[in-house]
């Protein structure tokens, strides 16, 4: 009897042991971690605190050093008047991403030194900027868009001419884009070699505004030649007026997908009928169905006899241009 109390007691004494060393154990193990979170945490600030990036902090924002549109035009008031007849007003409304893209200073940059000196060194000013730095600060806000997002590799910027050599802000001739004059008036100022084509018998009519330069050219760039704004094979530009050109055919003119409408027509104007690069319909044709090596079109018929006859093509080959229904174009 003796001998079991005993027994008991020792197993009690062993248990409360296990459970205290279980305890103690836990309770060293919580302490470690908790000093391996402090100091990881610690390590992790630190170390944010060393790698900020350099051009997060030249991006940082002071909202002191920007005054409003309301004390730029106590000063430019003419200027005002210009820039609240176009759209550029509606960035004053936008409260959501801060002063630096409002008003005046969302292009001009910060005001407030300027304001306060009158130093015109003192903001930014596009007049001393080059074509391409003025551009980029119109491009933070227009390049969200194909129309636009190609112009730093346009063939306008690459010749020095950007945006404030067709736009303007604050003295806009035409209030829709801003234009600084009309087209073709404003095309015409560079691009002296086309004008003359405008004027000729038969032309596309630019001059009298039925259509204009920029409905077939992206003067904002693109991958195309000449801007244009689609390629020779698609003819996109063309079949939106001719939409009776556009097909598709179950026999097609094989130079209309490998040219384009210019194999045998030129776009701006010319002294021929139908805007033709050739005054004779048959000269133009035999440019390719002649008996050559090099050229894969068939040789005009030997019964065809261009002296007499068969001087236009057209006659008989009405529908040139495709057909559902003939492979000689005879019918469309």
């Amino acid at each position: 009897m003796l001998g079991n109390k005993v027994r008991n007691s020792s197993f009690a004494a062993l248990v409360l042991a296990l459970i205290v060393l279980c305890y103690a154990g836990t309770k060293l193990q919580a302490n470690e971690k908790g000093a391996g979170t402090k100091a990881t945490s610690g390590q992790k600030a630190s170390q944010d605190k060393n790698n900020k990036s350099p051009q997060a902090e030249a991006t940082k924002v002071d909202p002191s050093q920007y005054v409003g549109a309301e004390t730029c035009k106590t000063c430019h008031e003419d200027a005002a008047k210009g820039y609240e007849k176009g759209p550029h007003w509606k960035t004053a409304l936008d409260k959501r991403h801060g002063p630096e893209w409002q008003g005046c200073e969302s292009c001009h940059g910060p005001g407030k030194a300027h304001a306060e000196s009158a130093d015109p060194e003192k903001i930014i000013r596009f007049g001393g900027l080059s074509r391409e730095e003025s551009s980029k600060r119109c491009l933070s806000c227009h390049e969200f868009g194909e129309e636009h997002s190609n112009f730093l590799r346009s063939q306008h910027l690459k010749n020095n001419v950007g945006c404030v050599d067709c736009h303007s802000v604050h003295n806009a001739k035409v209030n829709r884009q801003l234009l600084k004059a009309a087209q073709p008036a404003l095309c015409y100022t560079c691009h002296q070699e086309v004008k003359p084509d405008f004027s000729k018998p038969f032309h596309h009519r630019v001059n009298e505004g039925l259509i204009n330069c920029s409905n077939c050219h992206n003067q904002h760039g693109g991958f195309l030649g000449r801007q244009l704004r689609a390629t020779a094979a698609q003819d996109q530009v063309c079949f939106s007026c001719h939409t009776d050109k556009s097909g598709p055919f179950a026999w097609e003119h094989a130079p209309i997908k490998t040219e384009g409408c210019v194999a045998c027509h030129t776009p701006h104007g010319s002294n021929n009928p139908r805007l033709l690069k050739r005054s004779n319909v048959n000269l133009l044709c035999l440019e390719c169905h002649t008996l050559t090596v090099d050229v894969p079109a068939p040789n005009a018929p030997s019964f065809h006899n261009q002296a007499q006859k068969y001087q236009a093509c057209t006659m008989c080959h009405t529908a040139i241009h495709g057909s559902n229904s003939d492979h000689d174009f005879f019918k469309p």
